[in-house]
């Protein structure tokens, strides 16, 4: 199985998950990156997965369905672009001969969903859409801290070699903030390294590891000491999981 990360719009990407001879893609918000390599590979679009209804990741799905030979699977919980099959947590979408179990990650939006695919021999993959970046998280434009914090925790919780399919090139804004949260994270400071370097060639610095995340990222590790003395700092009301989220989220969407 081959992933693929298209380029969209300023800093998105559209996963695409193909065999060959088929393919799914996740957050299609352009659908002209998605039908240049369907045309350049020769490849059948059999799948769409969406996480949430942002613009930027279903604007190009309406464009997409002459091609589509499959179904969409969207949000139960979200209005998107019909037709398409509305899914929760707890169930699955059979798609390339893989499973694909959903997952509800409430927080950036009131029903955002991410897919996880563990079946088929292959590294497990998430697709987390805007829950989980690297090195960061989504804006909680209308869920609460407490439930962006338990949805974090459950990615959190997956396998350690999980590959993390996020949607945004924010990883060195990210990890800019991460870097002033936890100074002297050693892990740290090595993966902005090698993301510094990536970047300068031109490659992403996706997809990423849920264990590299657990070390690195500041919302996955809102129990650690550094980072729960550092959103005291920064005005946390208490030191429970959500109250320290609470404040980091805060701390980043005014940190420059």
């Amino acid at each position: 199985m081959n992933l693929v990360a298209l380029p969209a719009f300023a800093d998105n990407y559209i996963w695409m998950l193909h065999d060959g001879r088929d393919a799914v893609v996740v957050d299609p918000g352009d659908a002209a990156p998605v039908l240049a390599a369907l045309d350049s590979m020769s490849l059948r679009l059999v799948g769409i997965l969406v996480t949430h209804h942002h613009a930027d990741h279903v604007g190009g799905v309406d464009a997409l369905r002459s091609r589509l030979e499959g179904p969409v699977y969207a949000p139960a919980a979200e209005v998107t672009p019909e037709p398409h099959v509305p899914v929760c947590g707890g169930d699955v979408v059979e798609l390339l001969a893989r499973r694909f179990t959903v997952i509800d990650v409430p927080g950036h939006t009131a029903g955002h969903i991410a897919y996880l695919q563990l079946d088929g021999g292959d590294t497990p993959l998430l697709f987390c859409g805007d829950t989980l970046f690297s090195g960061g998280c989504g804006r909680l434009f209308e869920g609460t801290p407490a439930q962006m914090h338990d949805s974090l925790s459950r990615l959190a919780s997956l396998p350690g070699g999980t590959q993390v399919c996020c949607t945004h090139e924010y990883t060195l804004s990210n990890l800019r903030f991460a870097a002033a949260v936890e100074p002297r994270n050693a892990e740290l400071l090595a993966h902005t390294a090698l993301c510094q370097t990536e970047r300068a060639a031109g490659r992403p610095t996706l997809p990423s590891r849920i264990a590299l995340e657990r070390q690195i990222n500041p919302f996955l590790r809102c129990a650690e000491p550094t980072v729960m003395e550092a959103s005291l700092a920064q005005g946390a009301s208490g030191r429970s999981g959500p109250e320290v989220f609470a404040a980091l989220r805060r701390w980043k969407d005014n940190f420059r």
